[in-house]
């Protein structure tokens, strides 16, 4: 059964390929993300782009340590799903990337689709996932451009 997703954009001041570069960077999440307090990539493809990734995950009303497998769609997307976890039941997003003025910018779209073991009302849960897309993005959008990562008071 297809659940509803949130998703939300941003454009940052650079090319597809350092985007997709600090999105790939697994190991400095906890550098730029906020809620991922630590990331340890557990396989990698023939490429040497993780395939499956353990984060230990904090983001106020969701607490886990959980498994993601993660598919890599050319060079401008890429897409994960939960292994496991004790809390969510299920967790697939994606970040698609697409270039702008001949690849100096490009718009980053993140859709995200979280679903706990607990109940929690849709509208909270979309209200989550918003934030924590949001925080996403900036931190994503920070970290590219140079001008600082999670710990930063803009936002």
């Amino acid at each position: 059964m297809a659940e509803e997703h949130t998703r939300s954009s941003i454009t940052i001041e650079a090319t597809p390929d350092a985007v997709m570069a600090v999105i790939a960077d697994f190991d400095r999440y906890p550098d730029w993300t906020g809620e991922v307090k630590e990331a340890e990539i557990l396989a990698t493809d023939e490429r040497g782009r993780a395939t499956e990734v353990r984060l230990l995950l904090d983001a106020g009303a969701i607490r886990d340590e959980h498994t993601l497998a993660y598919e890599w769609i050319g060079a401008l997307e890429v897409r994960w799903s939960l292994v496991k976890s004790k809390m969510l039941r299920s967790l697939d997003g994606a970040y698609r990337l697409v270039p702008l003025e001949g690849g100096r910018r490009t718009e980053v779209t993140y859709r995200l689709t979280v679903d706990v073991k607990m109940p929690m009302l849709g509208t909270i849960k979309r209200k989550a996932e918003k934030v924590i897309i949001d925080r996403a993005l900036e931190g994503l959008r920070k970290r590219v451009e140079g001008t600082g990562g999670a710990g930063d008071a803009a936002g």
